[in-house]
This record gives structure tokens, sequence and C-alpha cells, in this order.
């Protein structure tokens, strides 16, 4: 433990709850212009959780600023945990959530971005609760290290290591040489399309306050919504579900490549190998899905109640189609519909985008689109190789050869996600759960997703799983989020040896 700077580490915790705290305080206002008796607990839970962080980075404020890969994995990790447990705070000070393990789990549900809840009447809420609901998205969405990676040269502190950790997927595009700068324009992008999706939101006819949420929930691709329906309670109004269609669809792309879109540099954005597999793939998944919902569906499906014949029942099976694919492909999980009412096939078809997930560098979770493009290609060029053994034949991706060492470490990811889906699945079954629920709840907690199937369903929550499934799928969501390695070297005892 002697080659691990623990000052550095309580420090940075200190200050990410310091963090957290300020958004806390920001939950308050709303509380108090409803005049609900909750406002007294989140003002309290943010006050205990800034004080606790600023006496951790207080007496640990002169540390040495060396910051290596060991204290980059412990930061990270143990940064999201400080969040879960000071997050839970509004929860347990208010009532609103007064059971511990539920608190944890909508919380960690929240930062993660997965938006699974356990919430049975979201509209009964207090208004507060519901907008901190909603800022746990959107903190955890871009990453609240990533924030703070943005101000460490405040502190005289290096980033690259936090930023790693953070976003441990394979791509490594940068928008500036410094961490920091990038950590900033992220940011930047981060908040300006949230408030430019909550203007269009509110011009479409939501409330202030649902647009605000709606959006926060969008853009970080949460999926945690101010109504018991999701979106599916704005069926009436098309537009406020193709407006949340196409911010759920910018956020599953590529931040970097939304940062050239926003220069003007289209052909950047289109040359991406990653990004025309995510748009013909939305593209095609909806066409496919629609026409089975227009001719395979139950007629007593919400998608063609009160719509003329034919183009309404076809505007709406689009629709939804379309909502529906980018929602779980981009790991966001709002609900316009019940997917699992559609035929089979659709639903088989949704299932499977459980395990895709959206574009490196974006705030969706899931193995990513990237990892699965390179993953068949080197299988490709594995057949090649049988026949020609003696040939170099390099696996490339955007017109560049990957190198080998990213190859292995992507089939480690994929190998280890499934292994962990498949054992949890069936660890899940001990504690209760039907076959097809297990699956259910296991793929879309590690994927950061929300909705599943079976009784984890889009109508249904995650409020009858037993205590030790709760824990289960949040230990899930955790590492889903962080996308598995960053938290489970911390489980290998080579981790903790001395240098």
């Amino acid at each position: 433990m002697k080659n691990i700077n623990i000052k550095i580490i309580i420090s940075f915790l200190g200050l990410t709850s310091m963090l957290n705290g300020v958004f806390m305080l920001i939950a308050v206002p709303f509380s108090m212009y409803h005049n609900e008796p909750a406002q007294t607990g989140i003002l309290l839970a943010g006050l205990t959780t800034i004080l606790v962080g600023f006496l951790l980075w207080f007496f640990n404020r002169n540390a040495p600023k060396n910051l290596q890969k060991k204290e980059g994995y412990l930061i990270v990790t143990l940064g999201w945990l400080m969040l879960t447990i000071t997050g839970t705070l509004p929860y347990l000070f208010s009532g609103a959530i007064p059971n511990f393990t539920n608190a944890i789990f909508e919380t960690i549900s929240g930062y993660s971005t997965t938006g699974s809840s356990i919430l049975t009447n979201i509209e009964s809420m207090p208004k507060g609760i519901l907008f901190w609901r909603s800022a746990t998205h959107w903190i955890g969405g871009m990453g609240i290290i990533v924030l703070t990676v943005a101000i460490l040269p405040l502190l005289g502190i290096g980033g690259m290591q936090l930023f790693m950790a953070e976003a441990p997927g394979p791509s490594a595009d940068k928008m500036h040489p410094r961490i920091t700068e990038t950590a900033k324009r992220l940011w930047l992008i981060y908040f300006l399309l949230t408030f430019t999706e909550f203007f269009l939101l509110k011009i479409a006819g939501m409330t202030w306050f649902d647009a605000i949420n709606h959006a926060m929930a969008t853009l970080s691709t949460g999926g945690f919504s101010t109504k018991n329906a999701s979106i599916a309670h704005w069926n009436g109004a098309p537009i406020i579900q193709y407006i949340i269609t196409i911010f759920m669809f910018i956020a599953g792309a590529n931040f970097v490549l939304t940062y050239f879109a926003l220069k003007g540099k289209l052909r950047k954005v289109f040359q991406s190998e990653e990004f025309k597999y995510y748009f013909f793939g939305v593209l095609t998944l909806t066409i496919l899905i629609s026409i089975l919902i227009v001719n395979y569906q139950d007629p007593n499906l919400v998608t063609t109640i009160n719509h003329p014949k034919p183009w309404g029942e076809t505007e709406s099976a689009f629709r939804h189609a379309v909502f529906q694919v980018t929602s779980i492909l981009t790991t966001t999980g709002f609900v316009s519909a019940d997917f699992t009412m559609w035929n089979s096939f659709a639903t088989m078809l949704m299932f499977s985008l459980f395990f895709i997930g959206g574009s490196a560098g974006s705030t969706s979770g899931g193995v990513k689109i990237v990892r699965h493009i390179i993953m068949i290609k080197n299988s490709l060029f594995e057949f090649k190789k049988l026949l020609h053994p003696n040939a170099i034949i390099p696996v490339r991706y955007d017109g560049t050869g990957v190198p080998k060492n990213i190859i292995f470490n992507i089939l480690a990811f994929f190998v280890l996600y499934m292994g962990i889906f498949i054992s949890s699945s069936v660890l899940l079954t001990f504690f209760g759960l039907d076959f097809e629920s297990a699956f259910g709840a296991a793929a879309s907690s590690l994927g950061n997703i929300g909705p599943a199937i079976g009784s984890v369903s889009p109508v249904d929550n995650f409020a009858h799983l037993s205590i030790g499934a709760k824990w289960i799928c949040s230990f899930l969501m955790l590492i889903g989020r962080l996308e598995l390695f960053t938290v489970l070297i911390l489980l290998t005892p080579f981790f903790w040896r001395k240098n």
C-alpha cells in the first residue's frame, strides 16, 4: 500500500462530495416553489454532503500531487461509491425513499444512467426529489469525474489517469491535446444540448419542470421520467416523442463527432465507421420493426388507437419503432410503448439490442458498437488466416490498423461481459426471479438500459425484487457504467502488490 497515494484519493473524494452537495442544493428551490416538506431533507442532505466533502478535502489538501494509474482506478471507483452513498441522503432525509436498499438502488440507477426504478407512483413524489433524481442522471451521464478533471489544473494535478479510468472504452479520440480542455469542451457541448432540448420540449407542450427533467435524462441516456407511463404519457403529442428521439440519437453518438458537427465538419462525422453502422442500424431496425408492428401487432395496442388508416397507423408504428429502437440501443430506456407486447420476433430483436449499446465516447452504456465492429472484423480475419496462414492481414478500423493489444482487450471485455451476464442471471434466479425476468434484469442492469423483459418489462419496475436481487443489480449497474475493468481490477490480488 506504500506505493498508493492515499491522501490524494481522499482529497479527491472530498472534492467529488462537495460538487455533489452543490447539485443537491440546486434541487431545493424546486421543492420550495411547491412548498413541499421534502425541502428540509434535501437542504440538510446537501449541507451534510458538502461538509463531509470539505473535511475530507481540507485535511488532505497538501497531499503529494503525483497521480498514477492505481490512484486513477481507485479514485473513479471510490468516487462513484461516494456519489452513491451521499446521493441517497436526499431520499433518506426527506423520507421519499426511507428504505436504505431501495435508496441505494434508485441512486446508483441514476448515476449509472440505467433508469431502472423501485418507485411505484412517480407522480406522487415531491418535485424536489424528482429533480434530484433526474440530476443524478445528468451528473453521471458525462461523469462527474470528467467535470472534476476540468478543474484539476487549479489544484496542480494532472487528469489523464482519471479520464482514461472514467472512459475506458477503445476510443482514444480527443478534441484538444490537453485532457482538461477536452473535459471542458465535453461539458460545454453536454450543457448546450441539454438546454436546447429543454427549450424545444417546452415549446412542444411540456411544462418547464417536465422539460428540464426529461432533457437531463435524455442527454445522459438515463431514462428517469416524471410520469408513471414514461414518454407514453405524451403518445398524443408526437412532436415531443420525435424531439426526444433525435436527442437520444445525438446522445448515443460519439461526442467528439458531435463537436465536429457543431463546427461544420460534417465530413468527419460521415467518415466515421462506427457512426455509419450506428445510423444505418437504427434506420434498418426501425423499418423492420415498423413493418412488424403494422402487420403483426395486437390490434388493441396503444400504437393504433385513435389513428385513422392508413397514414395514421403507419406514422404511429414508425414513431414507436424509431423511439424504442433508439431508446434501447442508446441505453436510455424511455418507454413510448411496451415492446414486449409486439410479436415475439420484434421482442427478441429489441432484447438483442441490450448487448450492443451506443457509440464509444457517448453517454451510452452497453458493449458499444465499435467493439462489435472490431470483433466481427477480427473473426473474418481469422477465417482468412485459415486459408492464407502466412499472409499479413491487419484488422482495420476507420482505415487504420488496430493494434493487437486493443483487439485482445476487446475480446477479453466481451468474454467477461457475457460471463458476468450469465452468472448474474443464474444468481438472480436464486433470489426468486423466473428465468425470463432474471435474464432481463441482468442484461438491463449490466447494460445500463432500464426496462427489460419478464416481470421487469417496460410497464413494470424493480420494486418487487428481493433485497439480494436489488444489490446484485446495483453492483451490475456500477460495473456496467465503468465498463467492467475499472472496478473489477480492484478485486485482483496483483493490483494491491507493491511495485
